[in-house]
């Protein structure tokens, strides 16, 4: 190849990182500069918004590598990148494809008789809730609210482990095509669908796992191909590849920082009412200080939420002196029910280390089954005790998943109420037991063992 050909790729590839690098600084100015619409500042605010600026960075190396041909899962939340209010109790998978393509998914489940309505299996078994989704976009890659509008984004296809066809030995495949084959009965995912006058292709296969029993449930292996892979080599990448990878980069980070920003803090109002946000005319801002709002069915239009959920958010501001007290009361069991705390970017707190996350399996619920539990910044002795970490501002979140939602008048109830610190045991039935330091220390001990099994990179 004559020098000067080399010489000029050189120049390109150069000029592609440099551009990189300029998107990446545009990413870091979303931390700290007040048209960006960031958090308000603090040392801790502005330390966690470096380490959120970087998780964005990691996920996006990894988008970027990916190939819709030769797809394979990977974690697209994890403790090294928490974001968009993750669930404290789930694993995050997602791989890029192209809907246009055929492909079948593997996967192999540990006892999985809950998903039938059946009595758990004491001992190792299958997550809690399983959910597959095939969207037509990933939330935040816009960079700006316009990917909201009705129709931008949908889901082509979703099934989850009640309708999942399941073998005696745990194993089970999903094919995804354009077309569903004509008498096929297994498992199947649809990657072209109409919605709103426009034909919707899936780019992003989700799977989202999600625990009760972390001590006992474990992950699903999951493997996944286009059919005809194997007849056709994946090419090796060339000066234009490696040119368009850089530019994705730099692209995805600077757009998904800049998007949860405005999405928090405009259409949120998580720091105040604004002219586009979600409340009405009237109305205080959408998240509530030291609240959150009635339960409500949001999904991938407001942000990419799972399909199946009913979410209820708030904000909450605690001195130490000061407590927030929960109440929720079912008229249906859900499959899943998690309730976590996390800081002003949407980083889940570290549920590791601290109990900042709670779930129906760890709730105790009292004589009357109503589940009771507080959030402060320090240890009130009751077990359901949620951690903050010592945030005294953050997100506050909850889930209820449901196979079929139920009539709204059959939806949980949930309300909140500040309290004094030294006021807590008394919110609480007589009966409530004390937690000594030993039991709290054990339990922290077990989060630290499963979240090395729910990440494990091997």
């Amino acid at each position: 190849m004559p020098i000067d050909t080399i010489e000029s790729t050189k120049k390109d590839l150069r000029t592609a990182f440099d551009r990189m690098i300029e998107s990446l600084q545009s990413a870091r100015d979303a931390i700290d500069t007040p048209a960006l619409c960031p958090p308000p500042a603090s040392e801790r605010n502005l330390a966690e918004g470096y380490r959120y600026v970087l998780g964005f960075l990691l996920g996006s190396i990894e988008r970027a590598l990916a190939d819709p041909l030769y797809p394979r899962f990977r974690r697209s939340i994890q403790p090294m990148n928490r974001s968009t209010i993750d669930n404290s109790d789930a694993v995050y998978l997602g791989a890029e494809i192209d809907g246009n393509h055929t492909y079948m998914l593997r996967g192999k489940a540990l006892d999985s008789c809950h998903w039938r309505g059946e009595q758990p299996v004491i001992g190792s078994r299958a997550p809690q809730y399983v959910i597959f989704e095939l969207a037509s976009g990933h939330a935040g890659d816009s960079g700006g609210l316009q990917e909201l509008l009705p129709g931008t984004r949908i889901n082509t296809s979703t099934l989850d482990c009640h309708e999942l066809q399941v073998n005696e030995d745990g194993w089970f495949e999903i094919l995804i095509a354009p077309k569903k084959p004509t008498g096929y009965a297994g498992n199947f995912m649809l990657g072209i669908r109409e919605a709103h006058g426009t034909q919707h292709v899936g780019r992003f296969l989700s799977c989202r796992q999600l625990f009760h029993d972390w001590e006992n449930e474990d992950v699903l292996d999951l493997e996944i191909l286009r059919i005809g892979c194997e007849h056709e080599p994946k090419p090796a990448i060339d000066p234009a590849g490696a040119i368009a990878l850089m530019d994705r980069v730099g692209e995805l980070t600077k757009n998904q920082v800049r998007f949860w920003n405005v999405f928090y803090s405009q259409l949120l109002e998580t720091y105040g009412k604004t002219e586009t946000g979600l409340s009405q005319d009237g109305e205080p801002q959408f998240m509530p200080v030291n609240d959150m709002n009635p339960p409500n069915a949001l999904g991938i239009a407001t942000g990419g939420g799972q399909s199946t959920n009913i979410y209820s958010g708030g904000v909450f501001r605690l001195g130490g002196h000061e407590a927030l007290l929960l109440e929720c009361e079912l008229s249906e069991m859900p499959s899943f029910m998690g309730f976590h705390v996390s800081n002003l970017w949407g980083e889940s707190v570290d549920f590791e280390s601290y109990q900042s996350s709670l779930n129906a399996h760890m709730l105790e619920p009292d004589e009357e089954g109503v589940y009771r539990w507080v959030v402060a910044q320090r240890d009130p002795g009751v077990p359901n005790w949620v951690d903050t970490s010592g945030l005294d501002h953050g997100f506050l979140t909850m889930r209820w998943s449901y196979a079929a939602p139920p009539p709204q008048e059959q939806w949980p109830t949930l309300s909140v109420r500040k309290v004094a610190f030294d006021d807590i045991l008394t919110a609480f039935p007589q009966r409530t037991r004390k937690v000594s330091r030993e039991e709290r220390v054990e339990r922290i001990f077990m989060r630290h063992r499963h979240v090395q099994r729910r990440y494990r990179q091997y």
